[in-house]
Formats: structure tokens, sequence, C-alpha cells
């Protein structure tokens, strides 16, 4: 289970993030960077926030603690901006939040000194891949660099075919976007981190990480249905893992 939070101060929004996210203050006296649930992208974001990054975290990946955040209906009360006010207002109860690293800097690729390791960049494609997260490019890495190493943020983007429902004869297709992953030309072979990855997806992970979800945020899409469309994903032959490889060699 993700252990559960309730936020107790309101700190900052992230502007850069195009779904405002916030900084928050927990019970716990952590600070959380918490996804709302009242965003554009809707509860469907927070459900990839779960599903990609627990998977990252199976599968040994860098990646900070991911907690549910309750919201408490007065938390936007003494907030002076009306956006950020109706924001959480609609994002009351419920939220997910990422553990905040302080003093963490953005990933910059090739920046010194911040190397990226090739077993773990490809690591990292395989797993961008696999989910059809179409947001870890150049422009916008959801990378951070933090004690010496590459830490995954914002998974909100990946599983973008459950806005339409996950239609299972989708889920063996290309995956056309890996070509611009941000670390694609500091990656190793994505053939072996195929090898090494894959046969530690099962379907029990991913039953245990879709278990996760609260059932109000997955709406008419039953949690096994994901569980299939990643499933189908991994029968072989992959091709999105042909597409990507042949991307990194090119």
């Amino acid at each position: 289970m993700l252990r559960t939070v309730t936020a107790i101060r309101y700190v900052t929004p992230l502007r850069e993030g195009g779904s405002l996210p916030a900084l928050v203050e927990a019970d716990d006296d952590g600070l959380y960077v918490v996804k709302l649930r009242g965003a554009g992208q809707g509860p469907k974001a927070l459900v990839a926030e779960i599903v990609a990054g627990e998977l990252a975290r199976a599968l040994g990946l860098p990646i900070p603690e991911l907690v549910l955040v309750d919201l408490d209906p007065h938390l936007p009360d003494a907030e002076p901006d009306p956006e950020i006010q109706e924001l959480l207002a609609a994002s009351s109860g419920c939220n997910v939040g990422l553990d905040f690293l302080p003093r963490s800097l953005p990933y910059v690729a090739g920046a010194e000194p911040q190397p990226a390791d090739p077993r773990l960049a490809a690591d990292l494609v395989w797993l961008d891949a696999f989910v059809e997260n179409v947001d870890r490019t150049p422009r916008n890495p959801n990378l951070l660099w933090w004690h010496d190493r590459i830490w995954l943020i914002d998974h909100g983007a990946a599983l973008y075919r459950q806005h339409a429902g996950l239609d299972p004869e989708a889920a063996a297709g290309r995956f056309p976007a890996i070509r611009e992953h941000v670390l694609l030309p500091a990656a190793g072979s994505i053939e072996e981190a195929d090898a090494r990855l894959a046969p530690l997806v099962t379907t029990q992970l991913l039953q245990d990480v879709l278990a996760l979800v609260p059932a109000a945020w997955l709406g008419d899409v039953p949690a096994q249905r994901y569980v299939d469309y990643l499933s189908a994903r991994l029968a072989a032959p992959r091709p999105w893992v042909e597409e990507a490889e042949h991307a990194r060699r090119a």
C-alpha cells in the first residue's frame, strides 16, 4: 500500500508544470510535489503516475517515494490566487504526491557533472517505451539530478491510450515518440535492457501495482484492463523494443 499523508500547508505552486502541481507540507513533516486530481488531465494522469512510477520502483529504478495526499477542503481558503484556489478546491480529498528532493537540479542532457550511465539510460528508455510515456524529451526531460544520480519524476503523460479505453489491439504497437527520448543518445543496448527487465514484469506485479490505484480514479475502465493491456505489450515479439534499439543506433 502507498502511505497516505495529510497536507497541512500549501507552500507554493510549481508553475513550470503544465498541470500546476503544488508543493505542500504534510503531517509527517515531509514536503511533497502534489499532482492535483482537479487539474486539466484529471484523475487518469494520477493513475499513470502510480502505475508507471511503481513499476519503475519495482524494477529498481530511482524514483522518489510516491504517497497519497489528502487535501482538506479548507486548505485553499488562504490562497489569494483565484486560479490556484479553484484548482485546490476541485482537488479536495485524495491526490498523488512525490517526495520533494531538496537542492535537486533539472537533468540537462550532456551537461557536466550529470553523466548518464548507459545501462541506467537504456533501462529508462525501455520503461518509457513500455508504458508509452510521451513526455521525456530534451524539451521536458522530467528527470532530476540529485545525490550524483538521475531520478525519475512526472509520469502523468504515460499510458496515454487509457483516455481512449486501452484498446487491446493497439497494445503491441510501436511507439514512435521514443525517438525523441532525452536519454536515447546516452543509452546502452535497449535489447539488453529488455532481457533484464521484461522477465521482472509479471502478471502478479502488474496486479499489485494496479491495486495501489484508488478505484474511483479508474472510472469505467477496470483495473484488469490495464493489466491485460500491459501484459499484451510484453508479449513477444515486442516491436517497440526493436524500434527503440533502431532509434538508438541511428
